[in-house]
């Protein structure tokens, strides 16, 4: 079903699953995307030391949810057209590109790079794929593998391995988008194969999931899209893909079935494409429920290996990789309604349309053998529209089959009843360790260290320092901005340090009207 275009002959490269000690070298730090740091330096005994060292303030107010790498001691992030390098010690800039084109889309958004051999890879809203020089910031090569008339954009963080590139285009709510993967050649933007996500029609026998999709003729197969990151397994050389809800988001009676690959964890050859296995985890969904953020991959302490996901459904999964079997399914944020009819009067459930866990998904620390994973406690009341209303509408446009397209998120809660959890869970078992309530939704990257700490930040703008077995707060500093981004670790100058991606403003996210910020603390 991977279609291969013109596959060059690559050369392999080292599999490093595990990321330099002293840097952040992609979105989740390891390719495994589990994102624990190795750095003691900061501890529990000096956190509450932990002072701002430099502010790096990008001047625009835009929906800031850059996850930032570090690799030698120079800081890469993005906003949603420009890139850009910064000293990691002192947050002074040493390049910036902009890009200049007319974007797809209300959001606006652009989760971060990818880095590979002296080159940085990013998407695009208007649906292509850039290359630069790290150094320079140049830009090397483009590639377009999304079409902005459709409403697909490529707002996903890509990861790069072994001379390739993966990523994948957004907007599966709209009418007939499809979502789809792709590798890219790294050094050319060449590309080396496309994976549908979804069958391209009911007659796509070649796609696993075909049989899957119960649509009439006039309802297309649409969703899957990606639009957040990716994991792989460099040992093994699997590529795993978390995808998006089913389209018309709310009107499962238009798509009977269970709608595969959609709302999945998609395995594949990363070399070439080639269909693996997949774990589907909210089948049938009629809420929105993508499964959106980037699995971890890991090892527990038992020397089991495990994959750990969390939907915007508001459970953690745990599946055995050896086996493929599920080991758990635990609550990680508030769950009510979630079987009830969705009605033309309305109908509320939880986790809403953008409560559950969002685009950073759990962390796995070594030390505490626990699974960390921040999520979203808010709740939405959706209107649904009839059916020959969903059947009007033309292709590429909003067709969520909300009746109120306007409003295809459905109505929100107001802000003084969102909040967000923490919550600490066995890898193996899914039980919990323990659990904190944030007033505001925590939708930040979770960063477990050597140190024995927890980092991680929420939407009003306040960062945490957790013992990471206990759950005690040992340290909090309040920015002006929501932490919508990456809260990483790394040590630049001998010192370890922390920097926080702040000042997430966006039209659908009550939060704080400023720039976003890229902060760096570290101790006195």
């Amino acid at each position: 079903m991977a279609r291969l275009l013109a596959l060059p002959l690559l050369i392999a490269l080292p599999a490093n699953a595990v990321a330099a000690e002293h840097d952040w070298p992609s979105y989740n730090r390891s390719l495994m995307s589990d994102r624990y740091v190795s750095l003691d330096q900061i501890s529990r005994a000096n956190v509450a030391k932990l002072k701002v060292a430099c502010t790096y303030d990008t001047g625009q107010k835009v929906s800031f949810q850059t996850g930032p790498l570090v690799v030698d001691g120079t800081l890469y992030a993005t906003t949603e057209k420009d890139i850009f390098a910064i000293d990691a010690t002192t947050c002074k800039e040493r390049w910036r590109t902009a890009e200049t084109y007319e974007a797809a889309g209300p959001l606006k958004v652009n989760r971060g790079a990818a880095y590979l051999d002296g080159r940085l890879f990013r998407g695009t809203q208007d649906g292509r794929v850039l290359a630069y020089d790290a150094k320079s910031g140049k830009r090397l090569w483009e590639t377009r593998i999304a079409d902005p008339k459709l409403g697909e954009t490529v707002p996903a963080a890509p990861i790069a391995w072994s001379g390739l590139v993966f990523v994948g285009n957004a907007g599966g709510d709209n009418y007939g988008v499809k979502g789809r993967m792709y590798a890219l050649v790294a050094a050319t933007g060449k590309i080396a194969w496309e994976f549908y996500l979804v069958p391209k029609d009911k007659t796509d026998a070649a796609h696993q999931g075909a049989r899957s999709w119960g649509n009439p003729d006039d309802i297309p197969i649409a969703g899957g899209a990606t639009w957040t990151s990716y994991s792989l397994d460099p040992a093994r050389g699997l590529l795993y893909v978390p995808g998006g809800n089913p389209a018309p988001d709310f009107k499962a009676g238009l798509r009977p079935g269970d709608n595969l690959f959609t709302n999945s964890v998609v395995v594949l050859d990363a070399k070439t494409g080639t269909y693996k296995a997949h774990y589907s985890l909210v089948p049938e969904d009629f809420h929105d429920w993508d499964v959106s953020a980037a699995p971890a991959l890991f090892t527990d302490k038992a020397g089991k290996r495990l994959l750990a996901a969390a939907p915007k459904d508001g459970h953690l999964y745990g599946i055995d990789l050896d086996n493929g079997k599920r080991l758990y399914r635990t609550k990680i944020t508030t769950v009510s309604n979630e079987t009830a009819p969705l009605t033309a009067t309305g109908t509320r459930f939880c986790p809403g349309t953008q409560g559950g866990v969002e685009w950073n998904g759990p962390a796995y620390s070594p030390q505490t053998n626990l699974v960390y994973t921040g999520a979203v406690d808010w709740c939405s009341t959706v209107r649904v529209a009839d059916d020959a209303k969903v059947r009007s509408v033309s292709q590429g446009q909003p067709w969520s089959g909300s009746a109120d397209e306007k409003e295809m998120f459905g109505k929100m809660d107001p802000q003084s009843r969102w909040a967000g959890w923490l919550y600490a869970s066995d890898a193996a078992t899914g039980a919990r360790k323990w659990r904190f309530k944030s007033e505001a939704p925590l939708m930040s990257g979770v960063t477990p260290t050597a140190g024995g700490l927890l980092f991680f930040g929420d939407m009003r703008g306040r960062v945490y320092a957790f013992d990471a077995a206990s759950g005690k707060s040992l340290w909090t500093h309040d920015l002006d901005g929501a932490i919508g981004g990456g809260v990483i670790s790394y040590e630049a100058a001998g010192k370890q340090r922390i920097a926080v991606a702040s000042g997430m403003t966006s039209p659908i996210w009550p939060t704080a009207d400023v720039t976003g910020k890229i902060v760096v603390f570290a101790l006195e």
